[in-house]
């Protein structure tokens, strides 16, 4: 029997975006003008320091910083999820730790990318994370990046441990993402990852969903999910559909998260440009990029 309410860990989570000045360094105000942007959208969450928050592309440190401002901002009303996932386990501890005391509700990981791990690396990396702290655990599964592939034996050993509580899988297979469900043993949430099949996951299992296009269309997500509880699935696709289409747009430009913050600055939000050798956007991209966000707001202000 889990100690933890899984409800508050279900739904739509937005992979929050680093935030910098205009120097490069993370900048707690706008850390936290960002995360308080996300309140009213209506997601359940933020997943903090994950692929979309450049979290590997910054020190433990920064990776701190990051969070203690979006909790100072918005943790006592946002369910927040910490991706403490670094190369060395020392390290993933270290910021499993801080996640703990600045009250964080649950941490994640990536397996150590770079070398390739046998899964009994694998598990002791994760195991070691799970010991250092009493939060809850939720594997992150993205074998496109990391080239490891969680097998379901792994995934099982894993799942049976009571810390254990979720995976978010963001491999492309709805098949593969059914069957950790299937072979959880337990209440056990599944998060969908890719955010182009967010129906798909859902329809095949997914308690919900954490991605990073969320960030600038976190209404169109919601109401993507409101659709699916509702069972107006045809509704339902003809929005992802929708989604999938400006999704393919973002993913034109030098870098998705180099498009992602130009639209939000055009809203106002300034998070600076992705760390390097994420590419920002060129000069010539801006035009085409004002017309996405019209593109998007229009959407919002459809489905609102």
């Amino acid at each position: 029997m889990t100690a933890w309410d899984l409800d508050k860990f279900k739904g739509v989570f937005v992979a929050m975006y680093s935030a910098y000045d205009d120097s490069g360094e993370v900048s707690p105000d706008r850390v936290k003008k960002l995360a308080r942007y996300y309140v009213n959208s209506g997601v359940k969450g933020l997943y903090v320091g994950g692929s979309s928050g450049e979290g590997i592309l910054q020190t433990a440190d920064e990776r701190k910083a990051v969070l203690k401002a979006v909790m100072d901002e918005v943790g006592q009303e946002l369910t927040i999820i910490v991706h403490v996932g670094a190369n060395s386990t020392k390290e993933s501890k270290e910021l499993a730790i801080h996640a703990e005391a600045l009250g964080a509700h649950a941490i994640s990981a990536v397996p150590a990318i770079y070398y390739r791990l046998s899964e009994k690396a694998v598990e002791k990396h994760w195991q070691e994370m799970i010991d250092s702290s009493s939060l809850p655990f939720i594997i992150y599964n993205i074998p496109q990046t990391t080239g490891f592939n969680l097998t379901q034996n792994l995934f099982k050993k894993m799942a049976a441990l009571d810390k254990v509580i979720g995976i978010k899988m963001s491999g492309e297979s709805v098949f593969e993402l059914q069957q950790f469900k299937a072979n959880s043993g337990k209440e056990f949430l599944v998060y969908n990852g890719p955010d182009e099949q967010y129906l798909g996951g859902r329809i095949m299992g997914a308690d919900g969903g954490i991605g990073g296009t969320y960030g600038v269309m976190p209404e169109l997500f919601c109401q993507l999910e409101t659709f699916y509880q509702n069972e107006a699935i045809e509704k339902a696709q003809d929005l992802q559909n929708k989604i999938n289409s400006i999704i393919t747009k973002l993913l034109s430009y030098p870098s998705l998260y180099g498009a992602t913050k130009a639209i939000l600055s055009l809203r106002g939000i300034e998070t600076g440009s992705p760390r390097l050798p994420l590419l920002p956007v060129q000069e010539n991209d801006w035009e085409t990029l004002r017309e996405l966000n019209q593109e998007i707001e229009s959407l919002i202000k459809i489905y609102a």
